[in-house]
């Protein structure tokens, strides 16, 4: 009798932690959140490449407008490394993010003349030459190679999803109406995307701009394509 009641009494404990654990397991496994825990999420912070960046292709040709109404192209870049990204300025989710690190890349570069930044609306119906010079002073942007970039739609769109394979599309149903990759591209001064590889030894082909990790990473390997 005294077995039956423990057995009842463990298997009512289980049926507990299951109905308050698995939805919780069940979630971080969608948000690909498994391995995250307050530890794990510093794990990597202070990395190190070893120098051996991988070259992925030459980059996508583009021939945009910039805030200041001037036409800018691969070839404005030719002897500089940078690194590219898409956003819009009324983006009310990932972009501001974005900005943060961006400004944090140009000030750890600001004054080399070998390095840029290119940051290209995929909104380019509202940011005008007018509104991005706007937004880069809003922002405090000081480096005259940090170019804001806009102009056909079409083209833009191709240049993001097919050119760099980096996500960007219309959905009225999420804010702002617009949504993207939070992935910056690094490109060295032959005009070819750069990367390191993962613990895998597989190429990580662009830098999460959303994550510390990411940013201090791309920041590493900027000074060594700076010094090849």
């Amino acid at each position: 009798m005294f077995k039956n009641k423990s057995y009842i009494g463990i298997s009512f404990i289980i049926l507990i932690f299951g109905i308050y654990a698995v939805p919780k397991i069940i979630d971080r496994v969608k948000n690909g959140e498994v391995v995250k825990g307050s530890r794990l999420d510093n794990v990597g912070l202070k990395t190190k490449a070893d120098g051996k960046l991988v070259t992925i292709g030459k980059a996508p040709k583009f021939e945009l407008t910039n805030q200041n109404n001037a036409k800018i192209s691969n070839e404005t870049y030719k002897g500089k490394v940078f690194v590219l990204e898409f956003f819009f300025t009324t983006c009310p989710s990932i972009c501001p993010k974005m900005n943060l690190s961006m400004l944090e890349i140009e000030k750890t570069f600001f004054g080399n003349p070998n390095f840029g930044i290119v940051s290209i609306t995929i909104d380019p119906a509202h940011d005008t030459p007018q509104v991005l010079k706007d937004h880069a002073k809003l922002l405090g942007v000081k480096s005259s190679n940090w170019n804001f970039l806009t102009g056909d739609k079409a083209t833009i769109m191709d240049l993001s999803n097919k050119g760099f394979n980096l996500y960007a599309g219309e959905n009225g149903k999420v804010s702002g109406g617009f949504e993207h990759s939070g992935l910056f591209a690094l490109i060295d001064k032959d005009g070819n995307i750069r990367c390191r590889k993962d613990e895998f030894g597989n190429p990580n082909i662009y830098y999460d701009g959303l994550d510390k990790k990411g940013v201090v990473e791309i920041q590493e390997d900027i000074k060594i394509l700076l010094q090849e």
